[in-house]
C-alpha cells in the first residue's frame, strides 16, 4: 500500500496552516466584499469571501494544489486521475499543469460547457461517462490500475480538506469577530476544512453547511446518524450533485457543524440575480447557495454577522440567461 493510500488520519489546524503556505505561489487570496442592500434585506452584516474570483473561478484550486504539491516525486511521475463535473476538474488541470504532473480527468457527458472548455484548455486527458448509467469512481480506479496513476478525490481526503480550509482561514484572519460562517455543501471537503479552521480560531463560532433542497443527502444523513445515499439529484447546482456524504467528511461535519440548511431552486436563482445585479458578482448556482440561505432567512435570528463563502463563478451563459429571464 502506498503512502498516499495509507493517509486516513484526522485533519488538524496545523495541516490547514501548512496547506496555506504550500498553495501560496498559485492560489489567490480572494477579496471579502460587502453589500448595504444585502445587509438591510437580511437585517445583519454579511461578509462575502469571493472564491468566485479565485484562480480557475472556484475554491477548488486550494485543495487540488495542496494534494498535488504534497505528492512524493515517484507518484508525480506516474500522474493522477480524478473525477468531477467541472470546478474540481478545472482546478486539478490548472494545478497539474503548474506542477507538470500528467492528469486524467473523468467528467460527465452533461458537464457544464464553460467548465469543460476551461478544463480542456490546460491540456489534461479527459474521459467522459454517463452519470446516470456509469460509476465515475469505478472508471477512475480502472484507469489508475492500468496506468499506476494516483487517484485524486474531489473532497474526501485529508490533503483536500486541509487545502479547502484555507478559505475560512483567510476569512477569519481578516474578519475575526463573526458570529457565524456559512458554507456551500456538496461532498463536505470545504465545510470540513472550514470547521477545522474556524473552530480553532474561534471555538464558539457557529458554522452551517448549505445544500439544495433537491440534493439533501447531508440533511437525511445527519438526521439518521449515518451516511444516506440518494438518487442523482436534479438541482441546478451542478457542483453539489453528490449522492452521499464522504467517509472522512461526514464525521467531521456531524461532530462540529451546528447544522445543515437547505435552499430551493427558486431561492438559489433569486440570489444569483441579486449578487449579479446589485453587487456585480457573478456566481454559479453551487456557489450561491450559502448566500441564498442567508438572503432567505434560514439562519437563527441571533446571528448578527456572518461570513459567506461564494464558492464559484463558472456558470454557462445560457444557464445564466435563463436564470435572469425568470425574473
Amino acid at each position: 500500500m502506498s503512502a498516499v493510500e495509507e493517509i486516513k488520519q484526522a485533519v488538524g489546524f496545523s495541516d490547514v496552516l501548512a496547506a496555506a503556505k504550500r498553495i501560496k505561489p498559485l492560489a489567490r487570496k480572494t477579496p471579502i466584499e460587502t453589500s448595504r442592500l444585502f445587509d438591510e434585506a437580511c437585517e445583519l452584516k454579511a461578509f462575502f469571501k469571493c472564491e468566485n474570483l479565485q484562480r480557475g473561478g472556484s475554491f477548488k484550486i486550494r485543495g487540488a494544489l495542496n494534494f498535488l504539491a504534497s505528492l512524493p516525486d515517484e507518484h508525480r511521475e506516474q500522474g493522477i486521475v480524478t473525477f468531477s463535473s467541472g470546478n474540481h476538474a478545472q482546478a486539478v488541470a490548472i494545478a497539474a499543469a503548474y506542477l507538470r504532473i500528467p492528469a486524467t480527468i473523468v467528467m460527465p457527458t452533461d458537464a457544464p460547457k464553460a467548465k469543460l472548455e476551461s478544463t480542456k484548455a490546460y491540456g489534461p486527458r479527459i474521459v467522459f461517462y454517463d452519470r446516470l448509467q456509469e460509476n465515475r469512481e469505478e472508471i477512475a480506479h480502472q484507469i489508475a490500475n492500468e496506468t499506476g496513476a494516483v487517484i485524486l478525490p474531489s473532497y474526501d481526503h485529508p490533503w483536500i480538506i486541509a487545502g479547502q480550509g484555507t478559505a475560512a482561514l483567510e476569512l477569519l484572519r481578516e474578519k475575526p469577530d463573526l458570529d457565524a460562517v456559512v458554507v456551500p455543501l456538496g461532498g463536505g471537503g470545504l465545510l470540513s476544512g472550514s470547521l477545522i479552521a474556524s473552530k480553532t480560531l474561534r471555538p464558539n463560532i457557529r458554522v452551517f453547511g448549505v445544500e439544495p433542497e433537491l440534493a439533501d443527502d447531508w440533511r437525511r444523513s445527519l438526521a439518521r446518524g449515518e451516511r444516506v445515499q440518494i438518487e442523482p439529484p436534479p438541482t441546478i447546482a451542478d457542483g453539489l450533485r453528490t449522492t452521499i456524504p464522504g467517509q472522512i467528511t461526514f464525521p467531521i461535519v456531524r461532530s462540529m457543524a451546528e447544522g445543515v440548511l437547505t435552499v430551493t431552486e427558486t431561492e438559489i436563482k433569486a440570489t444569483i440575480r441579486f449578487l449579479l445585479t446589485r453587487m456585480k458578482l457573478l456566481t454559479e448556482p453551487s456557489g450561491a447557495v450559502a448566500a441564498a440561505a442567508v438572503f432567505h432567512d434560514k439562519l437563527p435570528g441571533d446571528v448578527h454577522s456572518v461570513g459567506i463563502i461564494l464558492t464559484g463563478g463558472n456558470v454557462d451563459l445560457d444557464v445564466l440567461a435563463q436564470i435572469c429571464e425568470e425574473a
